[in-house]
């Protein structure tokens, strides 16, 4: 198969790629393991994709993935199809951390790429850049 069976059966590794689709949407951000992270992104790349279509049918698998979350869809199809408009596929990023504790299992954080944060610190950037020039006019 082309895909990582994540030690589940079917019912309960869909469910829970749905689940780490669904927080990662909802927080921009989530730590979890590495093989875990690597199979979710497949996930979210798809239901952006599909909020950029942004057609019925494309909705309508969404809610079937999502458990008929309409908040998550609501947010793909509404925010995060706006922020990615004009960007073919990347919209995550993995880094990687530490090893877990217990059974030595690598750990990431699979985020957002061009999430809140990061924004935030880069309009702080941007004025802090701006008060120096309009101190330096000043002068």
């Amino acid at each position: 198969m082309a895909y990582r069976k994540l030690g589940r059966d079917n019912k309960h590794r869909r469910s829970m790629l749905a689940t780490l689709t669904k927080q990662v949407v909802m927080n921009e951000s989530i730590t979890t393991t590495d093989t875990r992270a690597k199979e979710t992104r497949k996930f979210i790349e798809k239901m952006i994709t599909y909020g950029k279509k942004g057609d019925l049918m494309s909705r309508r698998k969404a809610l079937a993935f999502l458990h008929n979350d309409k908040v998550v869809v609501d947010k793909i199809f509404n925010d995060l199809a706006k922020r990615y408009e004009n960007r073919n596929g990347g919209y995550t990023q993995i880094l990687k951390l530490d090893e877990r504790h217990g059974d030595n299992a690598l750990m990431v954080i699979l985020r957002l790429v061009g999430d809140k944060k990061e924004d935030k610190k880069e309009e702080k950037k941007e004025k802090k850049a701006a008060k120096k020039e309009t101190k330096k006019e000043e002068k």
